[in-house]
């Protein structure tokens, strides 16, 4: 009975330590996302008239939406243009900063410093960077004798300056996941390929890059999830143009539900953003967690 009872106050105690995480989790967490699936099946109320519910309606008109296909499609791209290249940059970062080279540990710093750069300052950094006329990136083309280029005003070249500013902002940010599970891996693992003769890259790609699956899962999630979330630096370069050739996902929320005031047709298209990171996410740890050892 004194057992069943140690038990019983050792799983309230349990319950108590995390029902602030759960309390904290359920409100900024579960229930926004109860409340936007309950409000994309209604019509937004006009002249204080209440919501109609309309079920299914603004998920139809969301499959006919061209906006919403041109901006999901650009998000594709993004996603492709930024995740692989970030990770395979911060990799090679890391792999570069790990070893014993003279300043390492400046190097590593200015890696980083990106990363600590509010992204609102790195995007008006950028813009000067892109500026037509006065900016740098013309202004060294100048120097070649190349004609500038319109980096943000161009609509087949400005979502591949949105790019490579989102690669040098998140390259930094991940390096250091990798750069610290790199310093995780026991040394003995490399004076035994020594002895054995192995060269540099079989010892990469059979001990160093397996070793490194949980940082590369770990990332790739993160990696995903910030290319949705984009909005800040949209807001600054380009507000989604030039005719929404840059508009991203979540800034297309931000337009529908702030600058068009359909709050409704906003919560749809997130409840499908949800659903396709669920998704995702969810094949992601199902393929690569065959593939990965964890210590």
């Amino acid at each position: 009975m004194l057992i069943h009872n140690a038990d019983r106050r050792m799983q309230i105690y349990g319950a108590l330590l995390l029902l602030p995480a759960a309390v904290l989790l359920g409100t900024f967490a579960y229930l926004p996302t109860v409340s936007t699936l309950v409000n994309s099946l209604f019509l937004p109320g006009f002249r204080g008239s209440p919501p109609e519910f309309v079920g299914l309606e603004n998920y139809a008109l969301l499959i006919e939406d061209r906006t919403f296909w041109r901006v999901a499609r650009n998000n594709l791209v993004y996603a492709l243009g930024t995740i692989p290249t970030s990770i395979a940059l911060a990799l090679g970062m890391a792999l570069f900063v790990n070893a014993r080279l003279p300043g390492r540990g400046f190097v590593r710093m200015a890696y980083f410093t990106p990363t600590i750069l509010p992204m609102i300052a790195a995007a008006n950094i950028w813009m000067f960077f892109y500026a037509p006329q006065i900016g740098l990136f013309n202004k060294i083309l100048g120097t070649l004798g190349l004609s500038g280029v319109n980096w943000l005003g161009d609509p087949s070249v400005a979502l591949g300056s949105v790019i490579v500013m989102t690669i040098w902002k998140e390259a930094g940010f991940f390096m250091i996941f990798y750069l610290a599970a790199l310093q995780s891996i026991p040394p003995e693992l490399k004076e035994a390929s020594d002895l054995e003769g192995t060269g540099r890259w079989s010892f990469f790609w059979r001990v160093t890059f397996p070793l490194l699956m949980p940082t590369t899962l770990f990332v790739l999630i993160n990696a995903l999830i910030n290319a949705v979330r984009v909005v800040d630096h949209l807001f600054i370069l380009t507000k989604g143009g030039p005719n929404n050739a840059t508009n991203l996902l979540l800034y297309y929320v931000y337009e529908n539900a702030f600058s068009f005031f359909d709050r409704t047709y906003a919560a749809t298209i997130t409840v499908v953003i949800l659903l396709v990171l669920a998704v995702v996410a969810t094949v992601k740890f199902t393929i690569l967690d065959r593939r990965t050892h964890y210590q």
